[in-house]
């Protein structure tokens, strides 16, 4: 048995310096106080539950780490898994896209090769974290429907996602501002991308809608259903369709009037890590600052920087959070969402996921992580 003492543990409602045991992969007891036998000493460090990632697209950078640049599968899986772990994430649903409204993306080549990749690795044992799959439906691919069919029945299917990036809604109301950061990023004329506009907004208007019919058949005819979100929710009428498809999750929601609308229909709410420490969206939308103060943020997603999740969770306490309420957003919410239910939490009988973390000029530094009692970072 693993005995720890004088740590801060950070349980689902209080914190208190106290004792943890762990007994083979789970957590035995979580005592306030101290103890008599041989155990550990955190000096105060904090312990918290291990954190769990709804969605990220870590793994595409290490796949896709130049444009048009395709990295070997196995070595960019291990790479982002480490990076994962280090960043105190026991638990990720890797969020692989499923069609694209970027012709020069590579996306759809790696699709299947990734996901037999991320397999692959964990038969062979050398994943630290915990893998399951978030699919990303891009609602608009011609080919959809053929592409997300073979994951349907996949045992490590845990979140399906509805999105629509075509420019002019959503994410990218602001066409001016969507214009500058393609301009910016690829370095196309304005000429380029208003061709590129055209072509897209004719895709969606052939498919969207019928690969959205023919997903939320497919989800709800499935024999375990698996939980529907929907992305950058704008409007309340955005809201109010996801909710009559059956969806449970509102990701990203883009304007305070979605995520009211979103509560009020009972949706869980995620929003960016990466937006709570940038203090914004890098897309001009509303930051998640704003609805952490009107009490309308339930989880939080590292996205693009795992090592954000930790950090933004820190920063919610200046928006009124208590650190245990804060830490739920990155641990027990999220697991919960998602039918997990055996971790996210410090507390007798659930899988030993915990880190020990110490904060340096106000930020979250991890020390250590370990999963199903055994460290891995």
């Amino acid at each position: 048995m693993k005995i720890i003492r004088n740590a801060r543990i950070v349980a689902a409602d209080r914190q208190f310096l106290g004792t943890l045991a762990v007994e083979g992969s789970l957590i035995a007891a979580a005592d306030a106080g101290g103890t008599a036998v041989s155990a550990d000493d955190w000096h105060g460090d904090y312990l918290l539950p291990g954190l769990v990632e709804l969605h990220t697209d870590n793994l595409e950078k290490h796949l896709m780490p130049r444009p048009k640049v395709n990295w070997p599968i196995l070595p960019a899986i291990i790479a982002h898994d480490a990076q994962i772990a280090a960043a105190g994430i026991t638990t990720v649903l890797d969020a692989i896209s499923v069609g694209d409204i970027d012709s020069d993306s590579m996306r759809n080549d790696t699709l299947t090769a990734c996901a037999e990749g991320l397999r692959h690795a964990a038969q062979a044992g050398v994943l630290r974290a915990d893998h399951y799959l978030h699919m990303r439906l891009e609602l608009a691919e011609e080919k959809l429907l053929a592409m997300f069919d073979p994951f349907l029945h996949d045992d490590r299917l845990k979140l399906v996602s509805l999105m629509d990036h075509t420019p002019g809604q959503r994410q990218w109301t602001d066409l001016q501002h969507y214009k500058t950061y393609v301009t910016g990023k690829r370095g196309w004329s304005e000429d380029k991308v208003d061709s590129m506009l055209e072509r897209l907004l004719q895709r969606q208007q052939v498919y969207a809608a019928v690969n959205r019919r023919g997903i939320i058949e497919r989800c709800t005819r499935r024999l375990l259903p698996v939980p529907l979100a929907t992305h950058d929710d704008t409007t309340v009428a955005h809201v109010e369709e996801g909710v009559t498809d059956g969806v449970s999750i509102s990701e990203f929601p883009t304007t305070l009037a979605a995520a009211h609308a979103a509560r009020e229909k009972g949706l869980g709410i995620i929003m960016g890590a990466p937006n709570m420490v940038r203090g914004g969206s890098h897309s001009g939308n509303i930051s998640a600052a704003q609805l952490a103060r009107a009490d309308l943020l339930d989880v939080l997603s590292s996205d693009y920087v795992p090592a954000s999740l930790l950090h933004a969770a820190f920063l919610l306490q200046r928006e009124g959070f208590n650190l245990h309420k804060a830490i739920a957003t990155v641990s027990r919410n999220p697991a919960l969402m998602v039918g997990l239910v055996d971790r996210g939490e410090i507390a007798p009988e659930l899988r030993a996921d915990f880190l020990r973390v110490r904060v340096v000029d106000d930020v979250p530094v991890v020390l250590g992580v370990w999963k199903a009692g055994r460290q891995i970072a």
